[in-house]
């Protein structure tokens, strides 16, 4: 519930509505499935031999699959139809299994989707400097999937209710490690988009004097602090420069090391601590909206992001730093 509502929402997944849309069904069949564990393991209700259970669980890794792939393949057109249907084939096929295959087959089903997620973050290992912490506990996450995916080959031999309380286990300490993700890098999603766009892209910058387009930049920022436009966005600061967004990205990923999301969020931060500083009359939150925040969460989360503290204790501890007159 916490990850849906501060992590899935559309500003989040700005042209990404197959990703957003799959993440949720992601997030409502891992809860399901908690809810069976707990029904099976304090209740002694069997859910977990029901054919509603054995649905669910063969569209987890489907569900992961479509909301991984927009963002590790943003070149990638939408999934069409037939193939849509190909990835819900293991869900439609679950009643016509003997169950006692059911979880076997759903967990070897989800390594399949596994081997190619570790295929494609594999290809982006040369872009690890840029998420280095995120990348580790995201590689936890996926250490426990694989772990999971072992356990629910040898589920039959395990102890009566031993594998359904590691699972619950497993999936909850999951939980935990994406929303730590997620509260260091809001903004992790777009982040990852743009740097894979650069890093599967060839070059768009041959024809572009890069040192006078980055010097236009700053002077953008700068002078006319474009930053203070909420609606500024990656086509509309690209049109600015001559560029195409693609360009710009690149430009920004190259010589900044950084995309436009975080490029952006720094800018209107910088210009926040100056004001916090400047105008200790303003409200914190009438300072973040008028450096191009629309609101009060997303100021705090950038700010948190950044700094590593809240707007407002960033103002206490600059005001105790400066000398008495």
């Amino acid at each position: 519930m916490t990850i849906a509502l501060t992590h899935f929402r559309s500003e989040q997944y700005q042209d990404q509505a197959v990703s957003r849309f799959m993440g949720l069904v992601l997030l409502t069949a891992l809860a399901g499935l908690q809810l069976a564990h707990f029904s099976w393991l304090y209740l002694d209700r069997e859910w977990v031999t029901t054919l509603p259970y054995r649905m669910t669980l063969f569209a987890v890794a489907p569900a992961f699959f479509l909301f991984s792939l927009p963002l590790l393949r943003p070149q990638a057109m939408s999934p069409r139809r037939h193939a849509l249907l190909g990835h819900a084939a293991p869900v439609l096929l679950a009643p016509l299994l003997p169950a006692d295959w059911a979880l076997p087959l759903a967990f070897c089903i989800g390594a399949g989707y596994l081997l190619w997620l570790g295929h494609r973050l594999f290809a982006l290992r040369h872009e690890r400097a840029n998420f280095p912490l995120e990348i580790s506990l995201l590689g936890g996450v996926f250490a426990i999937a694989i772990g999971v995916s072992l356990l629910g080959l040898v589920q039959a031999a395990l102890p009566d209710k031993l594998f359904f309380s590691l699972y619950a286990t497993a999936i909850g300490l999951a939980f935990f490690l994406v929303q730590t993700t997620l509260g260091l890098r809001p903004q992790l999603s777009a982040e990852v988009r743009e740097t894979v766009q650069v890093a599967y892209a060839t070059s768009t910058l041959n024809s572009v004097d890069c040192d006078a387009a980055v010097a236009t930049l700053e002077r953008l920022m700068a002078v006319e602090r474009l930053y203070m436009n909420p609606e500024l966005s990656l086509s509309s600061l690209a049109e600015q420069l001559g560029l195409s967004p693609h360009q710009l990205s690149e430009l920004l990923n190259t010589r900044l090391g950084k995309g436009f999301s975080r490029y952006l969020r720094e800018q209107r931060i910088a210009a926040a601590k100056a004001m916090l500083c400047a105008e200790p009359s303003a409200s914190v939150l009438s300072v973040g909206l008028n450096v191009g925040f629309t609101s009060q969460s997303n100021f705090y989360e950038a700010f948190r992001e950044i700094e590593g503290m809240p707007p407002g204790q960033f103002r206490k501890l600059q005001g105790k730093d400066r000398p008495a007159r």
